[in-house]
């Protein structure tokens, strides 16, 4: 999974118009909890954290949380839970992350991706896409950034299920291994309509 890495530091001013002027200076309040600690809250540079989401677009990523606090700097790695954007200007208003273990296993929807083109589509075949992600589950950094499949080799009425996806041996499938991801397909025969207009003449 891929990491980056995001300053922020602690926010002490609160209310609505603590925010409002927080935005008009560049930066973006959020929040951190978890499991294992209360929330914390933040500010981020909204330039940056920005250009950060822009590079991920929307893929699973753990988040390298470098904090200043009153007492020093503390590292901590985190999701992305939630992004609010403002819908007129388009700006960021507010960010959620989640704080996680590297060492513990968790669920991610990983998304799949199709490589070249079927050989049954060159002998007229259709390829029917039925799955766009998949369900994985294991440490943060196993989990692959996507699953890429190589559509080339399949013919018609060939297929490629969930089961016979390569995943690394330490991460879990949470999918149903029979599930079909992408297969190949006969074309549907067109209506004879020509053929039974001539019939009723």
């Amino acid at each position: 999974m891929l990491q980056v890495d995001v300053t922020a530091k602690v926010r002490t001013n609160f209310g609505k118009g603590a925010a409002r002027t927080l935005r008009r200076s560049g930066q973006t309040p959020a929040i951190m909890y978890g499991p294992k600690s209360d929330p914390m809250p933040l500010i981020l540079d909204t330039k940056i954290f920005t250009k950060t989401l822009l590079n991920l677009q929307r893929r699973n990523a753990v988040v390298n949380l470098d904090i200043t606090t009153d007492s020093g700097e503390e590292k901590r790695h985190v999701l992305i839970k939630e992004v609010q954007v403002d819908p007129i200007y388009d700006t960021l208003k507010h960010a959620d992350f989640y704080e996680i273990s590297l060492d513990a296993p968790s669920s991610f929807i990983v998304p799949v991706t199709y490589k070249g083109k079927a050989a049954g589509v060159d002998l007229g075949g259709d390829m029917i896409v039925s799955a766009n992600t998949v369900t994985l589950k294991g440490n943060p950094l196993d989990i692959p950034d996507s699953i890429d499949i190589d559509v080339s080799p399949l013919n018609i009425n060939d297929k490629i299920s969930c089961k016979d996806l390569s995943i690394p041996d330490s991460v879990t499938l949470l999918d149903d291994a029979e599930k079909v991801c992408v297969s190949v397909v006969s074309p549907h025969a067109e209506p004879a309509v020509a053929d039974e207009e001539e019939a009723t003449e």
